[in-house]
């Protein structure tokens, strides 16, 4: 079972990046799970929408696309003020090199809690660090190079998406800024 979650985790797109991380022990509890699946879905449809941007078109100088524009620039103000406001940077987590996807993450091995395989990965992402992902997982393999394997606890096929989805757009992201670098 192992090397089959490792082998789809390794063949699958992952966010691949430094971000806030802590690794948390938990108690095992069906209630929990779902709880935290319900909670992460919530906040991966946040950070859907925070990152949501307006496609360019062509007609960029319609008054109605300034307007919007303008107010897009506004909310996306306001989240970043009421984000510093919830959340002070001293209180987050230090970042951490990660990758992940649905399946599970790589994670750098120090930063396991002691005690049992059970943990809460708890992942602030730059788009909106008031809210983590909070991701049940049980440690299934720690690497040569000072990195684990973590496979998800299943939180439902909607959270599972979600996450794929926010893979997806953070890998699209990375491409553009490689390709707009290159020219």
């Amino acid at each position: 079972m192992t090397d089959a979650l490792w082998l789809a985790f390794s063949e699958r797109v992952c966010v691949d990046d430094q971000l806030r991380l802590a690794l948390l022990p938990r108690g095992d509890g069906a209630s929990s799970l779902a709880q935290l699946g319900e909670r992460n879905l919530s906040t991966l449809a946040s950070i859907a929408a925070i990152e949501e941007r307006r496609a360019d078109g062509a007609d960029d100088d319609s008054p109605v696309l300034q307007e919007l524009a303008r107010l897009d620039a506004k909310l996306n103000a306001l989240v970043d003020i009421v984000n510093r406001l919830l959340v002070p940077a001293s209180a987050l987590p230090a970042r951490a090199h990660v990758r992940f996807n649905a399946i599970g993450a790589l994670v750098p091995a120090a930063l396991l809690p002691a005690e049992g395989n059970a943990v809460c990965m708890r992942i602030h992402l730059d788009a909106c660090p008031s809210l983590p992902l909070e991701l049940p997982a049980q440690v299934q393999r720690r690497l040569d190079d000072g990195l684990a394997f973590l496979a998800f606890e299943p939180l439902g096929d909607a959270a599972a998406d979600a996450i794929e989805r926010l893979v997806f757009r953070h890998h699209r992201r990375k491409v553009a800024e490689a390709r707009q670098s290159l020219t």
